[in-house]
């Protein structure tokens, strides 16, 4: 297989897991993320791990669109193809919006949102030519807003809305687009999840040892690819929060906000 995929915030959580899923199915991996010398060593342990593959690594910050000019433009000088782009990278928050630095939310939309959008602007063209897949990893947060997490919830809605729109634009030439929403998974995201000042969380608010890991995730988005699926919510809460925001909105609006407060340190009183 000479397939080719492009991961995004590939040095860590569900994009590290994805970059092991996709070398262990077979395809040449391009990494992104930001910190080289952790992509470097990854790089070093899937060589050693599978001598058949190809893999590179690009430090990208993916809110500067030359930097995802830059990746895609390096992607094609190597292997001449881009089969599949995940977009994964990104970063959350926790506080009240009365509280919140506007700079927070602006940060998150570059990141969240104007990543995808860049990444994909530039892989576009040649995800057309292999009739290929663009994927953007959103949460359930992409489809119900939560408390003290505005800025989050805004750029998976606007991530969401994005995708979804490139999916029926393209309807009829073989792009395949899949929105893909992980609910609660174990990673490092609650760990850098900005505050209302824009300084790090530093630990997380929930049991990461009960959440789905980050491996069996990346095999569910893998098997999305595979099956060409448009759309795909994890969790049994997750698809369950979906479904009764259909039905029952207020509802939903009263259970999410009590769960969300029992986290420790909540900002909901």
């Amino acid at each position: 297989m000479n397939k080719v995929t492009i991961i995004t915030g590939a040095s860590s959580g569900i994009g590290l897991a994805t970059v092991y899923e996709f070398a262990r199915q077979g395809f040449n991996v391009v990494l992104a993320a930001r910190n080289v010398e952790k992509l470097n060593g990854i790089v070093k342990e899937l060589t050693a791990k599978y001598p058949d593959r190809e893999f590179l690594a690009l430090p990208t910050d993916v809110q500067r669109e030359e930097e995802c000019r830059r990746l895609v433009e390096k992607t094609i000088e190597k292997f001449g193809r881009i089969d599949v782009l995940v977009n994964n990278a990104g970063i959350s928050m926790r506080a009240m919006f009365k509280e919140l630095d506007l700079s927070v939310i602006k940060r998150l939309m570059d990141v969240n949102f104007w990543g995808t959008v860049y990444c994909t602007k530039y892989a576009l063209p040649y995800l057309l030519k292999e009739r290929g897949s663009v994927v953007g990893v959103i949460s359930i947060a992409g489809f119900k807003g939560l408390p003290a997490r505005t800025g989050y919830s805004a750029s998976k809605f606007a991530i969401y809305g994005f995708l979804d729109t490139l999916r029926v634009e393209h309807l009829h030439d073989g792009l395949h687009v899949m929105i893909f929403a992980p609910g609660f998974t174990a990673s490092n995201i609650r760990n850098v999840a900005l505050t209302a000042d824009g300084t790090m969380q530093g630990e997380t608010p929930r049991e990461e040892d009960k959440m789905m890991s980050a491996e069996r995730v990346a095999h569910k988005l893998y098997n999305g690819v595979a099956r060409r699926k448009a759309q795909i919510i994890l969790t049994p809460i997750g698809k369950l929060t979906v479904f009764l925001n259909k039905l029952f909105p207020r509802l939903v609006d009263r259970l999410e906000y009590n769960y969300m407060k029992r986290e420790p340190n909540s900002p909901l009183k």
